[in-house]
């Protein structure tokens, strides 16, 4: 990624949020790199360099600024091809995939080469995808270490050190300190049975807005709204080894930024944690972007972030049962659906105690027990053979998956139409460009009849067509008859 010095320096100068996570700053005259919303005397020009990732940065020798913290910035969103490509790899990586498979598996599961992820990402981030996964490991680690009560070697392992004397041999060398001298410098009384972490975002953000679309959606038993806090329970997967647990989400009291308590139970799994809720809660938007190319569509509710999944087949499985239905409805079945076939999870969190059923058991129940629940039987057909899919490995439903391909195979499925492939996709690819255009909301939003028409006009909002979707479904909230699945 091509970074001008000059704007790069005005943004630093500004501490301009809307920049955070774009680009880090080194100072030659201290060793140290920052975000460019730190709150340190601004450096001399002269004495700075400019890099597109945190690994670029430490690459160069510079270590992270224990006062703006790197690892708190958020993420760079994009829809350009490589950088799409860079950012899905990223996602992984972050997820712990290099942990347990090479470099070229982890290309393959992007459908390209290793050596061509390694072009595109070295554009994209300044370094080798090895390199920014060793970053990531310490940037975590750092992490763990000031805001949790792990113990070091949890701490390591967590992180994806093979082993206490690696982790702490890089630590000192890329750092400069023990992590021993990096805990004695936390806050201490942190709760030992719980993970507390703040995720930074670029303003605005409206939080409200994301928390009744999660509310009038929320499935009985497994989530949960209390007040301004969003809570659900959470299955994850890491290393071959499964993980459960529960999270809460809600506003930080730091600036611009949403606060994730987990518990203890997910400490093993808080990379795959972490990069699923950022993607969740779309945490790398760029509001000004989205702002500056819907225009008028956009400028009545500044801040809509888009709703993403925190488990691609529960986003899949929840839009087959909202086909032709109400939310009310949709979310009514949903929940018996988790009752039925989901696991009991023990939580202090009322409302939450159970984990929504993975593809896994879905693959081995009968249609017929699905359509005992009251759902149509072509739509229960159509969720075990979702699961089918995805337990055979011919589909995967994360932002990391291809685009097309995976529209195509969902549309293939039995039941499964252009409305439900584009809102899984929306969702559970978080793809800003989705578009379900025979969405009865989204024609009424526009005044259209015919959905051919809706998708001709919406090509002047590509390509964040989903946002304008979230827009339209907003202009129409009053009507809950209407609303979206």
């Amino acid at each position: 990624m091509f970074l001008d010095p000059d704007q790069c320096y005005r943004a630093l100068r500004t501490h301009d949020a809307r920049f955070d996570g774009r680009f880090f700053v080194g100072v030659g005259s201290t060793g140290i790199y920052c975000r460019p919303v730190c709150t340190a005397k601004t450096p001399l020009a002269r004495n700075c360099s400019f890099f597109p990732s945190a690994a670029a940065a430490e690459a160069r020798g510079f270590r992270p600024c224990l006062r703006c913290r790197p690892e708190l910035a958020p993420g760079y969103a994009t829809v350009d091809a490589n950088r799409r490509l860079a950012q899905a790899a990223a996602g992984l990586i972050e997820d712990g995939r290099l942990e347990d498979a090479s470099l070229a598996e982890l290309a393959g599961t992007l459908g390209v080469t290793d050596r061509h992820l390694r072009r595109v990402f070295q554009e994209e981030f300044g370094v080798s995808p090895v390199e920014y996964a060793q970053t990531q490991r310490l940037l975590l680690a750092k992490r763990l270490l000031t805001d949790t009560a792990m113990p070091v070697l949890e701490v390591a392992m967590a992180s994806g050190f093979a082993s206490l004397r690696r982790f702490n041999d890089l630590f000192r060398t890329r750092y400069r300190m023990s992590p021993g001298q990096l805990r004695k410098a936390a806050p201490a009384n942190r709760p030992p049975d719980r993970l507390s972490f703040d995720l930074a975002f670029r303003p605005p953000y409206d939080w409200p807005a994301m928390l009744a679309f999660l509310g009038r959606r929320a499935v009985a038993g497994v989530e949960a709204i209390d007040g301004r806090r969003y809570r659900r329970s959470v299955r994850l997967e890491r290393a071959g080894k499964g993980h459960s647990g529960w999270i809460e989400i809600a506003p930080s009291t730091r600036k611009s930024a949403l606060r994730v308590t987990a518990s203890a139970s997910l400490a093993g799994a808080v990379p795959v944690l972490l990069a699923r809720v950022k993607s969740f809660l779309d945490l790398s938007c760029r509001p000004d972007e989205i702002a500056s190319a819907l225009g008028p569509l956009a400028a009545a509710h500044p801040g809509l972030r888009l709703p993403g999944a925190m488990d691609g087949f529960e986003i899949a499985v929840r839009a087959i049962l909202g086909q032709q239905v109400t939310v009310a409805a949709a979310t009514t079945v949903a929940g018996r659906f988790a009752k039925a076939f989901g696991e009991p999870l023990d939580t202090p969190h009322e409302g939450v105690e159970r984990l929504f059923p993975p593809a896994s058991r879905i693959a081995g129940v009968a249609p017929s027990d699905i359509a005992a629940l009251g759902v149509i039987s072509a739509r229960a057909k159509a969720i075990v053979a979702l699961a089918r899919a995805i337990e055979a490995g011919t589909l995967r439903l994360e932002p990391s998956a291809p685009v097309e391909a995976t529209l195509a195979s969902l549309v293939s499925l039995p039941g499964v139409g252009p409305w439900t492939a584009h809102y899984v996709a929306m969702r559970a690819l978080a793809w800003p460009d989705a578009f379900p255009h025979p969405d009865v909301a989204v024609l009424k939003a526009m005044r259209e009849t015919k959905a051919g028409r809706a998708l001709e006009r919406a090509e002047a909002w590509r390509p964040w067509r989903a946002y304008a979707v979230l827009h339209l479904w907003k202009s129409l909230e009053q009507d809950s008859r209407k609303e979206p699945r």
